[in-house]
């Protein structure tokens, strides 16, 4: 739990945000070390003659934050070896006019293809079901050249929920409650609101009225952002991405996830994209998470992986509020008054086969020096910039592979001489010597 003070500032932060952003109510919490922390909530779920506050067992639709459950079906599919990220939309789905667009592409809203389903759902709020969709995607375009530019992408997710029932032979929603929501007991969330559930509204700018919107059945398209779900749950699912296990996906899997594939802010250098979850730097800070927004509803996620933290806040509102950027608040409040504490160092243990390998080296004329972390092999060029650090693990006698840091995948190779003992390694191919050697030395 937090302290009195700090979950008072946090409380502060919410109550000013919604009323700054008009908003009927908004909601948010904290997760920290894989438990909530702190919750909150502000106005109200439900207007009324006395207006209903919300819980944290109040459901909001999600919108778009429902994506990341989507690319988390299909990376465990992945991970199943039932698919390669590599695969070409045309074997899941043969004949489409946008069969040669990878998985992988899709994903990263890198693929190029229009923003979204074709038909104008965001006027009739009515979405189409499978067969339609599908029939739809003959007509969709590809707009941009695949990489050219971050393109958000409903229609990708669309076609990613497609294939991963035509992989599973199940129902979207049946596949996302078997493989995300009932590991991470997620009970309250899925596509079918609830009868308590947070009414969503759309406030005038001018006159301050609110007006309650339909609800927004999803259909075929729900994979991009039908799912319903609370602040409780929510901080279960922050608490998994925070620091997964293998309940879903591997733990390499969410790393995987996690990383920049394409930049969504190629001036600033602020925002980015990977495998489902937007990334986005504030300061020396990187947080990864998705937004959401659908007719009355407008939600945040974001997780600072490193330090194990999380905030998810929701408003029951279609327009004005941010609830990207207060989750973000929420932990950088945290993370001011009460920083994350590193772990204490320990001695290493033994390690004979790497005794040989430690300290000083040269390669291309520059030191690289290798040392033990963690009951681990690594190297680093300098002092003073960890980005040039690596971490090895063992393939076999005298072969090493990089698996973290600096030229990740490359081998290192141990050649010894007749005697047995170390004569020089191989990185990459680059010659390590145990002293400074000019590339003619190497020659001679």
């Amino acid at each position: 739990m937090l302290s009195d003070g700090l979950a008072r500032r946090l409380e502060a932060r919410l109550v000013t945000a919604q009323r700054d952003w008009r908003a009927p109510g908004v909601s948010a919490g904290v997760v920290r070390g894989g438990r909530l922390a702190w919750s909150g909530h502000a106005g109200s779920a439900r207007l009324g003659e006395a207006g209903v506050p919300a819980t944290d067992e109040t459901q909001f639709m999600i919108g778009s934050v429902t994506k990341t459950f989507t690319a988390l079906a299909v990376m465990s599919l992945r991970d199943e070896g039932r698919l390669t990220l590599d695969d070409l939309l045309g074997t899941y789905l043969p004949g489409t006019r946008h069969a040669r667009v990878p998985i992988r592409q899709m994903l990263a809203h890198a693929s190029g293809l229009q923003r979204e389903p074709v038909g104008r759902i965001w006027e009739s709020l009515e979405a189409p079901d499978r067969h339609a969709f599908l029939a739809g995607v003959e007509q969709a375009e590809q707009v941009l050249p695949a990489h050219h530019a971050f393109h958000y992408s409903n229609l990708a997710d669309g076609l990613l929920g497609q294939l991963v029932e035509r992989v599973t032979g199940q129902d979207w929603e049946v596949v996302v409650r078997e493989r995300v929501l009932g590991p991470l007991g997620m009970t309250r969330t899925g596509l079918a609101p609830a009868d308590d559930r947070a009414r969503g509204y759309q406030v005038d700018p001018y006159s301050g009225t609110a007006t309650e919107e339909p609800v927004f059945t999803l259909n075929a398209t729900a994979p991009l952002g039908g799912l319903w779900s609370t602040v409780a749950d929510m901080v279960r699912y922050a608490a998994y991405i925070a620091c997964p296990d293998s309940r879903v996906v591997r733990p390499e899997t969410i790393e995987e996830m996690c990383r920049p594939i394409i930049l969504s802010d190629p001036d600033g250098w602020t925002g980015g994209y990977g495998l489902g979850f937007g990334m986005g730097r504030r300061g020396e800070r990187v947080y990864v998470g998705h937004g959401g927004a659908m007719p009355g509803y407008l939600t945040g996620l974001r997780v600072r992986r490193k330090d194990g933290l999380g905030a998810i806040v929701f408003a029951n509102c279609t327009s004005g509020a941010e609830p990207l950027v207060l989750a973000t608040d929420l932990i950088d409040v945290v993370l001011d008054a009460e920083p994350s504490l590193p772990q204490p160092w320990q001695p290493e243990a033994t390690h004979p086969d790497f005794a040989p390998l430690l300290g000083l080296w040269w390669s291309e004329g520059s030191p690289i020096t290798f040392f033990v972390r963690g009951g681990a092999l690594w190297s680093r060029l300098t002092e003073i910039d960890p980005l040039s650090e690596t971490r090895y693990a063992a393939e076999g006698p005298d072969r090493f592979r990089a698996v973290e840091g600096r030229e990740r995948g490359e081998v290192l190779e141990v050649v010894r001489a007749e005697d047995g003992s170390v004569a020089r390694l191989y990185f990459a191919t680059y010659a390590v010597t145990r002293r400074p050697l000019a590339f003619a030395d190497l020659q001679a």
